[in-house]
């Protein structure tokens, strides 16, 4: 079986998902369910991670999914940290999914403190995915250091513009010697697919699921882009070309010589 390896954890799917922006738990739930993933992301800031009847938490059940803390909203090294801690201190798993967003209007992830953040949770036995602009200078430094994926943006969080910073996820990926998960800016299920043909070894989706009129619908047909991605990926696809070649020969009884 093709299955998402994760500093040595094994999952089904590479499909990760999102658990914001959701009109209800019940979409929430759908969306989860339909997408098949094994993985979710919850924002720390959103719940009340000491309470296990936190109204969102409640509904998720973690003996069918990892879930992932993230640090979405930290502004800094400290602040990042600060909110894996207490994740760990309350009964999470020492899984994180790092984020260090001080820019309030685009998301974009601070390099520098992200870097400074992975270096202490690693130290402290933390289980890093680092969510990071499509650098792949930074996403060599944070292999080094020893985070379990690198998370490159596509294009900026909640934009659903697709697949925006193709070249440098491609230079990414092919230095890679941890996964490499697409994470953001994917708002259709072709995004999806067009990142996993690329070699990405996953994507996380949230927000094209959460504002769709039916997030089931649409979650089941962002597996499916994934799964169709990660085939043809792993077929081979065929080179481009500058000029037209004939699928079929043009000898035989389609003949020029009479």
């Amino acid at each position: 079986m093709d299955e998402l390896i994760i500093a040595g954890r094994r999952f089904k799917s590479r499909l990760l998902v999102g658990t914001g922006k959701f009109s209800s738990n019940q979409a929430m739930l759908e969306a989860m369910e339909a997408s098949g993933s094994d993985i979710v992301t919850v924002a720390l800031r959103r719940v009340d991670i000491d309470n296990p009847e936190d109204y969102m938490l409640k509904h998720i059940d973690r003996s069918k999914y990892l879930l992932l803390p993230n640090t979405s909203g930290a502004r800094d090294c400290e602040e990042a940290v600060r909110l894996a801690r207490l994740a760990r201190a309350a009964g999470c798993e020492p899984w994180i999914k790092l984020e260090v967003t001080p820019d309030p209007y685009y998301l974009l992830p601070d390099p520098i403190e992200t870097y400074k953040a992975a270096q202490i949770l690693i130290k402290d036995g933390f289980t890093v995915l680092p969510y990071i602009n499509a650098d792949p200078i930074l996403a060599k430094h944070l292999q080094e250091i020893g985070c379990a994926t690198v998370m490159p943006l596509g294009a900026p969080i909640g934009t659903n513009k697709g697949v925006k910073t193709r070249d440098n996820i491609a230079i990414i990926i092919e230095q890679a010697h941890v996964p490499v998960v697409v994470d953001a800016g994917l708002g259709a299920p072709s995004h999806a697919a067009e990142a996993m043909e690329m070699g990405a070894d996953a994507v996380l989706v949230n927000t094209a699921l959460a504002v769709s009129p039916h997030p089931g619908m649409m979650a089941a047909a962002f597996r499916k882009g994934v799964e169709a991605g990660r085939e043809a990926f792993l077929a081979g696809l065929g080179k481009q070309r500058k000029f037209a070649e004939a699928s079929s020969p043009l000898t035989g009884f389609l003949r020029d010589d009479k």
